[in-house]
Parts: C-alpha cells; structure tokens; sequence
C-alpha cells in the first residue's frame, strides 16, 4: 500500500472518534469513554532508537541539508505523528492542520518554541542581552506587546511601508540599468545575491531609517559582509542544535568560532546602525517616521539593551526570510507564465482605480497575496513551527506529556494530498476560494509567537513583486522542479537562472 493511501486508510479510521477527542484536553480530564482509547507516550513510533546512533546516521549520511525530505520520508513510512531523537534534539513530530490547531489552543499566554542553544551561548558569552526570538516567560511577553504596536500592528505596518516601497522602486530602476546594458533588451541573471541585497536594504531602511546603498553600482562591502555573516550563521547552525555547545567546542571547534564570528559580524553590523540612530535622537533631530527603532526609543518602553537585541535579531532575520521566499517567487512566476499574466493584469486594474495609499493597493491584491502563500506553502523559509506542550495533551491517540516539544511539519503539510488538492501545482487561487484553509497557512507560525516580522517581511515581497511584474516579463529555461537544501532554511541547491524582459 502506498504512503498516500496509508494516510488516508488512516484518517477514514479516525472519524468514528468523537470531536471531545480532538480538543486538546489534557490527558487525566479526557471524558473516560474516549481516554481509554488513548495509547501512552511510549507507544508513538520512533525514527530510530537510540539518539546517538541517530545523529551518527545524519552526519554520515549528511541528512542535515536534507532534514525535509527525512521528515517527509518518516511520516510516509510511520504515519502521521513520530517521534524524532538525534542527539540532544527530541521532539514529536506531526503535520495535519487539525493537529496545529490543537497546539494553538493550548499554547497559553507564554508560548514556547524550540530554543537554540549555540545562539544563546553566543549571548552570554558576549555579554549581549536576548531578544524575544530567544526569550520565555513575562520577559517575553512584556517586550512582544511593545513590538507588536510597531512591527506587526496595521498602523505599525502602515507607517514603513512607503520605505519599503522606496526600496523596492529602486530595485526596479537597478534592474533597468542592468538590462540597458544589454544590446538584447533583456537580462538573464542569477538573482541570489542581488535578493539578498535588494532584502538588507529594504529591512534596515523601516527598523533604522537609513539606506545602506547596498543597490548602487559599488554597494558598501560592509554591508556585503554583513550578508556573508548571515548566510554563514545560518549554515553552522543547523549542525548545532543536535549537540550542547560544549561539545560542539571541542569536538569541531572550527564550526564553533565559524558561528561566534558570524554572530559578531552580525551584532557590529547592527550596532554601528543602532548607533547611528541613537545620535540622531539624542540631537533631537526634527520629529518625522524614523523607522521602527527611532518610534521604539520615543516610547520608552523598553531599556535601550532590551531594543538593541531585539533590532539585531530582526537585522540578521530579515534578510533570509524575505530574499529566499522571492526567488522561489520568481522562479515559480517564470514557470507558470499564466499567473504571471493573472497578477499582472490584477496590478493594472489597481493602478486604474488610483489608490493612493500603499496600504490599500496592497489590499486591492489578493491574488498576488495568494502567489506569496502559494511559494511559503511549497517553500516554507522554516520546515517546522515548533512548541512546547504547557499540559498534558493527546495527539493522534497519544498521549503526549507536558513539556514535550511537538513540531509541524510545514514542508510535509504543503505538500501533502491529505491537505491541499494537486499539492503539486502553483495555484495561488487555492487561498481565494471557499475551501477551508484554516491553519494550513503556517509559514509565519501562529497565535501570539508568530514570526514578529511577518507583517514587514510580506509587505517587502508583495511590494517587490508588484514594481518588478509591472516593469518586467521573467522567463526561465528550465521548467523542471528546484532541488531544495535546508541550512536552518530551506534554499535552492542552484539558484535558477531567469530571464527579465522590459514591458513597453
């Protein structure tokens, strides 16, 4: 029997238990008629048994890059939850939406995720504060509810968006130049670099109020070193997370002071341009939008350590998680010329209607929304959203205890037939229709420990992609499928190459 029929024998299964079952309910107060049908902890299936042997295993046969394609491969062959244990990292893995609903509603008012003990280490090491991406409990809370105002918030929102907006102008005029360029009146290029340029320039504009240069002609190589950190932190990462740093110290200490000194790069990156705006301040310079961190000091909510690790954390997250989505973006665009030709048309009727605000012609772009969703779907920047488990809880008929760390599995649950129809096809209207889509669209996470730069991170890509499609025809030699890699993120093996055609 193949995997897909397997899941679905599965799920037909299922549906004579009663809805009680499914909500969340800690194991002990699970009415008993339906508590009895539970399974302990210990009866969950198991990728191996023996975590050490495990993590031998994933660096033997290099697994790491691959960790999606592992997940995707152990839920075929164990079922729709298992349990992972590679090293110190152990987790119970699931994928189905109803699954991800069920952690939401238990997640309470202090939401935890997986921690990331190599960044931690760096931060006490360098005596450097944490920002929210690293911190638990009331700290966090207290700091996520000031951030929200201005990083997440509409009016929030609201405020950068002509700043990325700017940015993401000037994109389009670089692009020109280089096209003028070329006697054929196209440009066939390898965007990889120029994305993650184009995403630096864009981020550090709405926290900082600063441009950094990065799309001229001899970008600031500074700043290029600041790019060459982040891609380096993310890769030795991923390694890190199966061993205590200790360990890691002095077992490969080369990978060790590799990362130390991409966080170093990244925190001086971030200091020089949170220095520079604390001047400004301190000056008084005239009161206009600054840029996230110039509202974040005028509150005085926060101490000026606590803004500081965070602006950093949103400096070295803001590059990747926009840059990546937008070439998979693109390259998918290029591949299905037809919903290139749909959104295109779709941005000309806004301009017809002549908004003037940026906001509502945002909002006036839903199948360009859908396009975004369609890529994080079958590209999520992160291949699982993760928490821990504040009660006891029974997933699929396990009973899984407090404290646990559960994971979705977003790479799996995009491309599963269980949960989208034709996963394979790049369908941006599958998010306009009627269909259910509730919790199928987990890319940002959810509830109140979603990803804190959602709300600049899409606005950067919808932005881009309307100034490019509306200047731009793309095209792609190769039509095949992009092999994927995961370093921390998921990126292409091989940056495609695409074809930009000036519309007249």
């Amino acid at each position: 029997m193949g995997a897909g029929r397997r899941l679905r024998s599965w799920a037909a299964s299922q549906r004579s238990f009663p809805r009680s079952f499914w909500s969340g309910q800690p194991c002990h107060s699970v009415a008993p008629a339906v508590a009895t049908k539970a399974l302990p902890f210990e009866a969950i299936p198991r990728s191996g048994s023996n975590a050490w042997v495990n993590l031998y295993q994933f660096w033997r046969t290099n697994s790491f890059q691959n960790f999606h394609r592992v997940m995707q491969r152990n839920f075929q062959n164990l079922g729709p939850i298992y349990r992972e244990t590679v090293g110190t990292y152990d987790t119970v893995n699931v994928f189905l939406p109803r699954d991800a609903a069920q952690l939401f509603q238990s997640e309470g008012i202090f939401p935890r995720r997986m921690g990331i003990d190599s960044w931690a280490a760096h931060r006490a090491m360098r005596n450097h504060q944490r920002g929210i991406f690293l911190l638990n409990g009331e700290k966090w809370r207290s700091d996520r509810l000031v951030l929200n105002k201005e990083v997440i918030s509409p009016l929030g929102t609201r405020k950068f968006l002509p700043f990325l907006n700017t940015v993401a102008q000037d994109f389009v005029d670089f692009m020109h130049r280089q096209v003028r360029k070329n006697a054929r009146r196209s440009l066939t290029v390898d965007l990889y670099h120029d994305l993650f340029r184009f995403a630096l320039e864009a981020s550090s504009y709405a926290l900082y109020g600063e441009r950094l240069g990065l799309l001229e002609e001899n970008p600031n190589p500074e700043s290029q070193k600041f790019i060459v950190a982040v891609e380096t932190m993310l890769q030795t990462t991923l390694p890190l997370l199966f061993l205590p740093p200790g360990v890691v110290r002095w077992v490969n200490p080369k990978l060790w002071q590799d990362h130390m000194d991409a966080w170093d790069a990244i925190f001086a990156h971030a200091d020089k341009c949170i220095q520079n705006i604390y001047q400004e301040f301190c000056l008084g310079q005239p009161r206009k939008y600054s840029g996230i961190m110039a509202e974040l000091l005028l509150q005085e909510e926060m101490s000026l350590d606590s803004i500081k690790a965070n602006m950093t954390e949103f400096t070295a997250g803001g590059v990747d998680t926009t840059a990546v989505p937008l070439l998979f973006s693109l390259f998918e665009l290029a591949r299905n010329p037809q919903v290139q030709a749909s959104i295109r048309e779709e941005i000309q009727a806004a301009e017809k209607q002549g908004f003037g605000e940026i906001s509502k012609v945002l909002n006036s772009l839903p199948l360009l929304k859908g396009a975004i969703k369609e890529t994080l779907r079958l590209y999520p920047v992160g291949i699982t959203v993760q928490r821990h488990l504040t009660q006891d809880m029974v997933l699929q008929n396990y009973c899984v205890p407090a404290g646990t760390l559960c994971q979705v599995g977003l790479y799996v649950l995009g491309r599963s037939p269980e949960v989208f129809s034709h996963p394979e096809r790049y369908d941006p209207t599958r998010w306009l229709g009627k269909e259910d889509n509730h919790f199928k669209a987990l890319s940002f996470g959810f509830g109140s420990r979603q990803c804190i730069g959602r709300r600049l991170a899409e606005s950067e890509m919808m932005l881009f992609l309307m100034h490019v499609l509306r200047n731009f025809k793309i095209d792609t030699v190769s039509k095949a499928d992009l092999n994927t890699v995961y370093r921390f993120i998921l990126m292409p093996e091989k940056p495609p190459l695409l074809t930009f055609r000036p519309i007249d």
